[in-house]
């Protein structure tokens, strides 16, 4: 009777050429959207439960759907090289990381331009370019460790940026005036549901409340 064949958890799955410090690097990189999606969304959940940051992560796991839909028509193949890597079970176009990182850093920016947490026009730059650079550097890992041909990165990019651009706007021109309604529903009440992407700067708005309530503890305490 013939073994039955081994399949890898293909999530966390990312192989490199040992004495490889740069492939060992850029594997890493290759976890990226693993990272954001476990440890960004799920603690955003969590701990800050804010409408723009949900239906930013709505709109990932659409564009990943979509990413398999095309790749299941297409039924492109991966680079020769996947095979060494044994990471070929899947189709190839478009990439998936690469559409992923494109995605965020494309919602990501617009948010930021938006202004939502952020007045300083300098703060806005910096926190915008980090994105960018995890982006660029995921998709030159998905080539280099040889899961995906150039031409199929380049396709996740685009298809990325394309949805993102589409899902913010969807967003903030035709979900967002629904809100309020989301915040004062049983569930946004239930699960205190907010939205504060009408405040200036949030954080500032916080640590100002924050201060403000700590100062009124202490009184009543003397």
């Amino acid at each position: 009777m013939a073994e039955p064949s081994l399949k890898a958890v293909t999530l966390t799955h990312v192989r490199y050429q040992r004495g490889d410090p740069l492939g060992h690097f850029l594997a890493w990189i290759s976890l990226i959207p693993v990272f954001i999606s476990l440890g960004g969304f799920v603690c955003h959940f969590f701990f800050r439960r804010e409408l723009q940051g949900m239906f930013f992560a709505v709109g990932l796991l659409i564009s990943q759907v979509i990413n398999e839909l095309i790749k299941d028509f297409f039924q492109q193949a991966r680079p020769e090289t996947c095979a060494l890597l044994e990471m070929c079970d899947s189709h190839g176009w478009p990439s998936s990381h690469s559409q992923y990182m494109f995605f965020f850093a494309t919602y990501f920016t617009l948010l930021t331009y938006k202004g939502i947490g952020l007045s300083d026009r300098t703060n806005k730059w910096a926190v915008i370019f980090p994105p960018w650079v995890l982006a660029l550097l995921t998709m030159y890992s998905r080539v280099y460790l040889g899961y995906h041909t150039v031409a199929q990165v380049f396709a996740g990019s685009a298809l990325g940026v394309f949805l993102g651009a589409v899902w913010f706007w969807v967003v903030n021109s035709v979900l967002y005036p629904s809100f309020p309604m989301i915040e004062e529903s049983w569930f946004g009440r239930y699960f205190y549901i907010k939205d504060t992407s009408h405040i200036p700067n949030v954080l500032k708005f916080e640590y100002d409340n924050a201060r403000e309530a700590r100062s009124k503890l202490a009184a009543k305490s003397i």
